[in-house]
């Protein structure tokens, strides 16, 4: 059995033959020293949100202004998914109300409430928001296409999860998902009119 040290030390070793090609070496003295390329990948990936000192990132106290501090990055990745702004909007009011720090009784994480086997299946690391809300609304894109755009499907779905939409041929009948479906659609129509 590999140890994980072997498997970062190969890692690290690829990283410097990448490197080697991107940087070769040069055949006078450069006049600059070049940054590595794992200093260049850090600060590529570094986060841009305040963090208290538990680790959590700061966010206003005011609900508007929580959902508000998201709007830029849900509209572009709303426009990259071709979901409804409106719609994806909707969602994080109702699963985190904004706060990328949220945790549900049953493990779901951040901005779109996303359990870790679902984020892991769409690629994304739940705890960082924009990866988090990301996969939200990738999430919301591929159940809308397979409900063929029925809204109160894809809700239902994105809340008691897909096999049990198909297994009920509709929204289960479960209170929470009834009544997640129900607010979540009056959420759309408020935002939809501009609210």
């Amino acid at each position: 059995m590999r140890t994980p040290i072997a498997g970062i030390a190969k890692v690290l070793g690829r990283i410097r033959e990448i490197e080697a090609m991107v940087y070769p070496a040069p055949k006078h003295e450069e006049t600059q020293p070049r940054e590595r390329f794992e200093k260049v990948l850090e600060e590529a990936l570094d986060d841009p949100y305040e963090r208290d000192e538990n680790g959590f990132i700061s966010v206003p106290p005011g609900l508007s202004e929580r959902m508000s501090m998201w709007d830029d990055k849900l509209k572009e990745l709303c426009e990259l998914y071709e979901v409804d702004p409106d719609l994806a909007r909707a969602v994080m009011r109702m699963e985190s109300g904004g706060n990328p720090n949220a945790v549900s009784r049953v493990g779901a994480i951040g901005l779109m409430q996303l359990m870790p086997g679902t984020a892991k299946g769409l690629g994304v690391d739940p705890e960082n928001p924009e990866r988090n809300l990301e996969g939200g609304i990738k999430y919301l894109s591929q159940l809308a296409d397979k409900y063929d755009g029925d809204y109160v499907k894809t809700l239902a779905a994105y809340n008691a999860g897909p096999s049990r939409v198909d297994s009920y041929g509709g929204v289960p009948p479960f209170p929470e998902t009834e009544r997640y479906v129900k607010n979540v659609l009056a959420l759309y129509r408020k935002y939809s009119r501009g609210g």
